[in-house]
């Protein structure tokens, strides 16, 4: 059918109905807009003109529409992408779905943080040094590079997928566990972010776009030999951040957010680093090896949760090594972990929309955006740097830190030179 005809929904709705005859029931319809954004408010407002949209008495039976992103492609354009549906359809109809938000380990992170008396105490500003938040990709654009060049690392991972990570770690344990608190203290955390200035943006912000280069004998291309690409183009292809969350949990604890293309390998985890012990009873000579406490959530792949801590390495002397104790989903022989857009679209099923995104949060997670990418177009001082295909991405990603001893976690060596691979 053409999306954009009104006249294709009468067929549309016939064929429905005819569905509907033969089964001698009211159908439940989900319209699933995995389209080109430039058709969603055409095909709502289609859907919504030709009655489609409308559900029986008390909901039953019920109409609803999923929304892949980008949600837009600034606050201007979400907030007409927003009306638009709204004007069809009611908001509890409308399911903006992204797919991180149905991965196993984020929604393991609510389980981990309130399920345990362990965890919670110390999730805030007085035992967390900092969180890193990090979704690299080993592949580059491939055939995408007509549509990544309009979009970006910022508007492609940033501003859904690790904000919305970001969203789920800091949030505030809800009053009961259901779409609409949950998502109220979510839309909290958003609206919290400090602002960064569009002068502060080059010290907080660092884009790359990863260059040509040799990996395992192999010739890889720059961003800008890809096809569909412009030769001279500015989109990042790699942002790291940091960013501050200003409410009495979080008050300064940095927050640092880091996503690429062509990086060493495919991981998203979340650490949490965990401030350093009062009184440092051990030297460094004896402390060796061993790195502040952190706890590890692995989101992909091997997905898993690993807690980092010191121990006495055996035998004579007092030598201080760091252990780990680790978790892996795939130990659970028995558990069926489903796929994130299965487990997503049951949960539309079920009219549960908790790990769906509301018409608020997008919005407030573009007003976050916006300041950087405007200075991004509009301040040319704002530098692009190149990284090579197969690094972990520009030097200076690791100059955002507020301490030169900081780092990046790195889940596993570049491979450009051979190194070892990934694990949890």
């Amino acid at each position: 059918m053409d999306a954009t005809d009104l006249n294709h929904y009468s067929d549309l709705k016939k064929k429905l109905a005819s569905i509907d005859s033969e089964a001698k029931t009211g159908g439940n319809y989900i319209f699933y807009l995995s389209t080109s954004p430039s058709l969603y408010s055409s095909i709502a407002g289609n859907l919504g003109d030709s009655g489609l949209s409308e559900q029986g008495p008390d909901g039953a039976p019920w109409r609803r529409i999923v929304v892949e992103k980008p949600f837009g492609r600034d606050l201007e354009s979400a907030k007409k992408l927003n009306a638009d549906l709204q004007s069809k359809f009611e908001e509890d109809q409308i399911y903006r779905i992204d797919h991180y938000l149905g991965k196993e380990t984020v929604q393991d992170i609510f389980a981990l943080r309130f399920a345990n008396g362990i965890f919670e105490p110390l999730w805030n500003r007085n035992y967390i040094n900092r969180v890193e938040i990090t979704a690299s990709e080993s592949i580059g654009v491939e055939e995408r590079g007509g549509y990544y060049d309009h979009y970006g690392a910022l508007r492609d991972m940033i501003q859904n997928h690790l904000l919305q990570v970001l969203g789920t770690v800091a949030i505030e344990p809800p009053s009961v566990f259901d779409a609409t608190d949950v998502r109220n203290e979510t839309i909290k955390i958003f609206r919290s972010l400090r602002p960064i200035k569009p002068g502060d943006v080059a010290k907080q912000v660092v884009r790359g776009q990863y260059t040509e280069s040799i990996i395992n004998g192999n010739k890889v291309a720059g961003y800008r030999q890809e096809k569909d690409v412009a030769p001279d183009s500015r989109t990042e292809t790699f942002v790291a951040m940091k960013l501050y969350i200003d409410n009495w949990r979080w008050g300064d604890v940095p927050f640092y957010l880091r996503t690429g293309k062509c990086l060493p390998t495919r991981v998203s985890e979340v650490v949490i680093d965990f401030k350093k012990t009062p009184h440092r009873l051990f030297s460094e000579e004896i402390l060796c090896a061993a790195t502040p406490n952190q706890l590890i959530i692995r989101i992909q792949p091997d997905e898993g949760i690993l807690l980092k801590f010191g121990m006495k390495k055996p035998g004579a002397g007092f030598e201080i090594k760091e252990v780990g104790m680790d978790f892996h989903y795939s130990d659970l022989a028995d558990a069926y972990i489903p796929e994130a857009y299965e487990r997503l679209l049951l949960d539309c099923m079920l009219g549960d929309a908790t790990h769906y995104a509301r018409a608020d949060a997008v919005e407030a997670c573009w007003t976050f955006v916006d300041p950087i990418l405007n200075a991004w177009e509009n301040d040319p001082a704002v530098p692009l740097y190149g990284y090579p295909a197969g690094s972990w991405g520009p030097e200076e990603a690791k100059y955002i830190f507020n301490s030169p001893e900081e780092d990046w976690r790195y889940p596993c060596k570049d491979l450009s030179t051979n190194g070892e691979p990934c694990e949890l």
